[in-house]
């Protein structure tokens, strides 16, 4: 039973049976309609706060940077089109969870199985692992390199063998990383002063540079007037679409990971138009708003420095002021302890919980999220613009696009958005198909994953390029749009030729 706001009534002898299912933690239980808060300008505040991050600001300055080469309108053009786009499934996949309560690996579970749900959490859990690990870093790196403003002696040492960094950066990262586990020990609740500060002390942070950035380079004519290097005469010129499709891929990539498990979210939202609406006016405009403050200062560095500097801990370090640094080290370690914990711990923590319900909490899905977010190395992630871009935000694409695709499909267009919420929590229930794990969503998820391959291992240097038709390396850099549409189609076609009517209601 649905309300008006499109909210599904939870049954009190549903809810007890739930609660006996092998499947079922608190942390996994559907959120009744009376518990939810979520207005749409807590959804709005949620992405504006995840937005104004720095590595919103290493998107569109690694846009410019002339390993890629372009000006500052086609990179922000190129982001926001990208948001645009992203926005789709992010309202789409959050309508489950805010109909029904449920996060995400539990909707997953309608197309994946019960046990077959684990597949795509865990392939999100493992990014979420990496991003984790990326803005551990970014925190670390702020410490470390405004330390080495006072301590000069810091910037020195050896690089540590297989880790490629010196000691100090690496207790600087352990440092953060071990701020970023109390917070997570404390509970997800410690977060939310953190948030609130969180988005104001960055926005005025990347502000501040704006202005410093318009001053400095004798206001923004110089900085926006960089030209192209796609422009004729230049050193791409004419190759401007063949970098501008693996740059969108890479761009929706971004946040192609939120926009699958955004049910996390949204099962806290009062009514569908409060997540649509806040989620549309949230996340596009503050992603194109922070990154024209990166391609600003980025493009102003060119011209104040004679180099282009496309992060932001690095042009800080230029100031020698001890305010300024502190203030700026504070800001930034705030800022990035806040957006870690909300867009990459609370997705994965509930993943890894799902594995096990009964002896995972979602604490314990925090710290296994920490471990391995470590062990990842993301220094090498973000060793230059081109890697993270291209490789990092484009390689995971070839992975969530597809989930992405069966996810809309099987809610959609099979179920027409109705879910049997018990079933959802009964490992014999519909939900089952063959040992809990439904083989057509497996096997869609393959296909679609499949065409991107090639060129992946080429981009990470792992198949010579001239092993590799050019046709299908090309597929690469298109690989989040070709997954999501191939697993789209192989899934609708073998929902309705192999599978019973009555899993389709």
């Amino acid at each position: 039973m649905t309300t008006d706001s499109g909210l599904a009534h939870n049954a009190p002898d549903v809810e007890a049976d739930i609660a006996q299912s092998s499947l079922y933690n608190d942390d996994l239980a559907p959120v009744s309609p009376s518990k939810r808060k979520w207005g749409m300008l807590s959804f709005a505040a949620l992405w504006i706060s995840m937005s104004a991050c720095i590595p919103t600001y290493m998107l569109a300055s690694g846009l410019i940077d002339p390993k890629i080469g372009m000006n500052w309108s086609q990179a922000i053009g190129t982001i926001f089109l990208a948001n645009v786009i992203v926005l789709i499934p992010m309202i789409l996949n959050a309508h489950a969870g805010t109909r029904y309560g449920i996060p995400f690996p539990v909707y997953c579970r309608a197309s994946f199985g019960t046990v077959g749900a684990n597949v795509p959490a865990i392939l999100r859990a493992l990014v979420a692992c990496g991003w984790f690990g990326i803005q551990t870093w970014i925190g670390g790196d702020a410490i470390y390199k405004i330390l080495s403003v006072f301590i000069p002696s810091l910037a020195g040492g050896n690089l540590l063998p297989v880790l490629d960094i010196s000691a100090a950066q690496l207790l600087c990262f352990l440092f953060f990383w071990g701020i970023n586990m109390f917070v997570i020990y404390r509970g997800i609740d410690t977060i939310r002063f953190l948030l609130n500060i969180k988005a104001p002390l960055l926005i005025v942070l990347g502000l501040s540079l704006l202005y410093w950035a318009w001053s400095k380079a004798g206001g923004f004519g110089p900085i926006l007037s960089q030209p192209s290097a796609f422009d004729a005469g230049q050193p791409k010129a004419g190759q401007f679409w063949v970098y501008f499709f693996p740059s969108l891929t890479g761009m929706v990539g971004f946040w192609a990971t939120l926009s699958l498990n955004i049910p996390d979210f949204s099962r806290y939202a009062k009514t569908q138009r409060d997540q649509i609406v806040g989620q549309a006016l949230g996340l596009p405009l503050t992603m194109a708003l922070y990154a024209f403050i990166g391609v600003a200062v980025t493009s102003a560095t060119s011209i104040i420095y004679g180099e282009t500097i496309w992060n932001p801990v690095d042009v800080l370090t230029r100031f020698k002021n001890p305010v300024v640094l502190v203030v700026a080290m504070i800001s930034l370690c705030i800022a990035t302890l806040a957006t870690n914990i909300a867009a990459n711990v609370v997705s994965p923590a509930n993943d890894f919980a799902h594995l096990a319900p009964r002896k995972i909490s979602f604490r314990m899905g925090g710290y296994l999220t920490g471990v391995i977010g470590v062990l990842m190395m993301p220094w090498k992630l973000l060793a230059n613009p081109k890697s993270y871009i291209f490789d990092w935000l484009g390689g995971y694409s070839a992975l969530l696009g597809p989930i992405a695709g069966i996810l809309i499909a099987d809610y959609f267009v099979i179920r027409r958005r109705k879910l049997n919420l018990s079933a959802l929590y009964d490992p014999n229930g519909e939900y089952r198909y063959s040992g809990g794990i439904s083989m057509l969503a497996i096997v869609a998820l393959l296909l679609g994953a499949l065409p991107s391959l090639p060129g992946f291992l080429v981009h990470v240097k792992q198949l010579d390029v001239n092993q590799v038709s050019p046709a299908l390396v090309s597929l690469f850099d298109y690989s989040w749009f070709i997954g999501f549409g191939l697993a789209f189609v192989v899934y609708l076609a073998g929902r309705k030729l192999f599978l019973p009517a009555k899993n389709s209601h």
